[in-house]
């Protein structure tokens, strides 16, 4: 078990890395984020104990499972799943640096008014739905700067990017346009220079398709099974949450 966590991680790491050199782009802009829903303290902590130091829960339930036997292992911890309002307390409680998933005001005021109360500063990115698939959440991309500009009044908050999830297909050309409307947000949003908002992150990409993700200019890819191996139910099961049971 151990030496194929490490032989995958190796080629996961060699695969972003070669893509960054096809790319034209330095492979220290990429970051790899590690998918841990489903998997086991142990397997994370091989993956932790080996140079990775990025992962990422998509249900508060497992990040509070897994919280005290990985604490004192130094890494990141992201949270990449629909959040819902009355999970918001527990979730801080946590130690997650930064919510990937950001796609409505209303979060945005609760998370506001619960990190006033503690005292926090809490890093987000705001998640878009690219795909225009009604089974995923996300602000359109058309509504995104607009929603944004509603977002960066609030000072806990600190806006460092956008994330999507993109087409589950195998066609690479209409997963590549779902990267190329986040990354074209990207710019738009930059040129707008709206206070309190930073876009130095691209969180896109999975195992099956993060060259193309790197290609279209993404920092952050997310990956479960090209290092944990393949779960149960396939990616689009964890992915396509409108449709799986949202209980947290």
């Amino acid at each position: 078990m151990n030496e194929d966590i490490l032989h995958n991680l190796e080629l996961i790491r060699n695969r972003i890395k070669y893509a960054c050199q096809e790319s034209g782009r330095n492979p220290n802009e990429v970051k790899l984020l590690l998918a841990t829903k489903t998997v086991n303290t142990e397997r994370i902590k091989i993956a932790l104990e080996n140079g990775q130091t990025l992962i990422a829960e998509n249900k508060v339930q497992e990040l509070k499972e897994k919280y005290d036997a990985l604490k004192d292992i130094y890494h990141e911890n992201h949270f990449i799943g629909h959040l819902q309002t009355n999970k918001i307390k527990e979730i801080l409680k946590y130690d997650v640096t930064c919510i990937q998933s950001l796609d409505r005001l209303d979060l945005a005021e609760k998370l506001h008014q619960r990190l006033l109360t503690e005292h926090k500063t809490l890093e987000v990115l705001i998640q878009v739905n690219t795909s225009n698939e009604e089974s995923k959440f996300g602000i359109e991309p058309d509504a995104t700067i607009d929603l944004i500009k509603k977002i960066s009044k609030f000072s806990t908050l600190q806006i460092k990017g956008l994330m999507t999830i993109g087409l589950f297909s195998a066609e690479k050309e209409q997963v590549r346009s779902c990267f190329k409307i986040l990354k074209n947000l990207q710019q738009e949003i930059i040129r707008e220079n709206i206070s309190n908002v930073e876009m130095k992150e691209l969180s896109m990409g999975m195992s099956g398709d993060l060259e193309t993700a790197i290609e279209e200019g993404a920092t952050i890819v997310r990956v479960g099974t090209g290092v944990f191996g393949a779960r149960t139910y396939p990616d689009s099961h964890y992915w396509n949450e409108k449709t799986t049971d949202n209980r947290d």
